[in-house]
């Protein structure tokens, strides 16, 4: 039988998990909210001209 208790004392997380997450979450993503901001921007910029 598996003992779980047991099991979960011997658990360490990996380190590239936690590398992965630090790199994700410290990076800046464009969104579709940025997206959207740069056309209608872009579009403005075009009717000016």
């Amino acid at each position: 039988m598996i003992n779980y208790e047991e099991e979960l004392k011997k658990f360490h997380p990996s380190m590239d998990v936690n590398e992965a997450e630090d790199a994700i979450y410290s990076r800046d993503l464009t969104d579709v909210t940025d997206i959207l901001r740069e056309m209608i921007r872009d579009d403005k910029e075009n009717r000016k001209k």
